[in-house]
């Protein structure tokens, strides 16, 4: 059985909403999936923008809550005044590493973040859903610019 395209998702997901499907919001999904880095509101705006594609930052923002709670995209971090995004459907669990200096950002998985998180259900009688791990540092590139010593 093949996987659902991000389109079939989310139309499923409006359908049992009971909401509607437009072509705007179809082209904003194409655009969110064919950025393979994270994005912000403004930056996928300016980027359909360019391409000639008419749509409104207004329905981006609407657009983007039916995204996360449709599972098609998460947020990841805020900054510079604005809520940075992902697309998760089709890819693996991961955390993020962020340099505060060049914000340059690297992914990663561990598998013992997994036994932390049975280690937490065990202790405290939660059901782990998920996790998010963001680690703030400065990489070497920036250290070495800096003069600063790991």
């Amino acid at each position: 059985m093949s996987k659902k395209s991000e389109l079939q998702v989310f139309r499923e997901y409006l359908k049992r909403h009971q909401l509607r499907y437009t072509p705007e919001r179809e082209a904003i999904i194409r655009e969110i999936f064919s950025i393979h880095d994270h994005f912000d509101v403004d930056s996928l705006y300016l980027s359909m923008r360019q391409k000639g594609m008419h749509v409104s930052k207004a329905s981006i923002y609407r657009l983007i809550p039916l995204l996360i709670e449709s599972n098609l995209i998460q947020e990841v971090f805020f900054e510079d005044g604005h809520m940075h995004y992902e697309h998760i459907y089709g890819h693996s669990h991961h955390c993020h590493l962020r340099c505060v200096e060049c914000k340059k950002i690297e992914e990663f998985q561990d598998a013992r973040l997994e036994e932390i998180e049975i280690d937490l259900a065990d202790r405290f009688g939660f059901k782990i859903i998920d996790h998010k791990l963001e680690v703030r540092g400065v990489c070497p590139e920036c250290m070495e610019r800096l003069g600063l010593k790991g």
